[in-house]
């Protein structure tokens, strides 16, 4: 799994022009993105990793001062444009595979305490944030 990770002030996803999913204090937004390989083992350590992880003001964790994440899916974080100038999205996994992965993020989050919100998967989603510091980090699970 790989998770582009960012400290904002406050997020949203919008789904044809609806708002689906906010936090408006800080938190992280999470761009999930999963690959064929990825279990659900994988999906639990991500989230614990996500909770666990000192980004916040003062070298806090979500889990420290109780702060919201937006989770959204995010295939593209799969893409490869090593070759050529369109990128190929093969080592994506497939909707019935990531979704029930992104999800296991979600539901593992949710187990350990946190507040969650969520875009919708394989939906058109328009995020809005706003990043705090700027911090922006790349995992891999």
């Amino acid at each position: 799994m790989r998770a582009v990770v960012q400290r904002v002030s406050s997020a949203s996803v919008k789904v044809d022009g609806k708002t689906v999913g906010a936090i408006d204090e800080p938190g992280l937004l999470v761009l999930v993105g999963v690959t064929h390989t990825d279990t659900p083992a994988e999906a639990a350590k991500l989230a614990a990793k996500l909770w666990g992880l000192r980004i916040l003001s003062g070298e806090k964790s979500c889990s420290d001062v109780g702060a919201p994440l937006l989770v959204v899916s995010q295939f593209t974080l799969y893409g490869d444009a090593r070759k050529g100038r369109r990128p190929t999205w093969q080592a994506a996994a497939p909707g019935p595979v990531a979704e029930p992965l992104v999800e296991a993020v979600c539901a593992e989050l949710r187990r350990l305490g946190a507040h969650v919100e969520t875009g919708v998967f394989g939906a058109d989603m328009k995020v809005g944030l706003t990043n705090d510091g700027p911090i922006t980090l790349i995992l891999e699970i």
